[in-house]
């Protein structure tokens, strides 16, 4: 089965850019696009909107208006629009379900993008079985240029981050990048450690060359599927999120594994997930575990 890749729009420019960075990667990837506009009716005198047949034909028309910029630009890509009456959140997750990536819009850095994405994309995030890729209102085509790599955070064993790392590949590949793989380690207390891993330790020769040794066994089998990415290993003493971030400056993409969990207060996504989304300017995959 083909999976299209899906973006989700709202008429907002974020969106607009999510859906111009979904179409140039449905094209890379020759997969058809699906454009995804979830709304719920609202009365708006002012809009002249205030019944629901004229609320959703308003809707269906802005959907159409931006799905036409994209036939324009991209003559040979298939696109369908799917306008739906319904919860944001239940409608995406849906959405991602049979796609290939889901992408959506991002609004602004700080506490307010953690507000907005908790509101909706960080339940998204929690739920989907797919990738979810978010995006700005800066981004444009020009950024996916030679020298911007495809930056990916692997942690734990290999398995860990299988899935984050096939993406940054197989993403890689399509766009001709680098992938730089980000391995961040801290000095954690002694007791950590059990009399197997200092033995490890020991004949790694230390914590940094251990940790290279991890990193070079995590990507030994993507290296060998896709043997003409170049690869960038990078390990760096730190916390992950703020070595990721300190390399995100030259980045058209970076990706990370997804760790979620639910409490009484609802979803949330890992630390790492959290951080690169708020402050990363470049677009941010973020995958499920296999």
């Amino acid at each position: 089965m083909t999976r299209p890749i899906t973006a989700g729009t709202d008429g907002s420019e974020e969106s607009l850019a999510a859906l111009a960075w979904a179409a140039r990667e449905a094209v890379r990837r020759d997969l058809p696009l699906r454009v995804v506009h979830a709304w719920r009716f609202q009365a708006h005198d002012a809009l002249d909107v205030g019944d629901r047949a004229a609320q959703e034909q308003w809707v269906r028309e802005a959907a159409e208006e931006a799905v036409r910029a994209v036939r324009e630009r991209h003559g040979g890509l298939d696109v369908t629009t799917d306008v739906r009456e319904g919860d944001a959140v239940e409608t995406l997750t849906a959405a991602a379900a049979g796609a290939e990536m889901l992408v959506l819009g991002s609004r602004g850095h700080g506490r307010l993008m953690g507000f907005l994405v908790g509101s909706v994309g960080q339940q998204v995030i929690v739920d989907a079985e797919r990738p979810v890729v978010f995006v700005r209102a800066g981004d444009k085509a020009s950024d996916e240029v030679a020298g911007h790599e495809v930056v990916v955070g692997q942690e734990g064993d290999p398995e860990d981050s299988a899935a984050a790392l096939g993406f940054a590949f197989e993403t890689a590949a399509r766009r001709g990048a680098t992938v730089r793989a980000v391995r961040a380690w801290t000095l954690p207390p002694v007791f950590a450690y059990s009399p197997s891993s200092l033995q490890l330790l020991d004949e790694a020769g230390g914590l940094e060359p251990f940790e290279r040794k991890n990193l070079a066994a995590a990507l030994a089998p993507w290296r060998e599927r896709y043997p003409d990415v170049h690869v960038v290993e990078h390990v760096e003493m730190g916390s992950a999120g703020q070595v990721l971030l300190s390399v995100s400056g030259t980045a058209q993409l970076m990706v990370v594994g997804r760790r979620a969990r639910r409490s009484a207060v609802g979803a949330r996504i890992g630390s790492v997930a959290h951080g690169v989304l708020h402050h990363a300017d470049c677009p941010v995959a973020v995958v499920p575990p296999a």
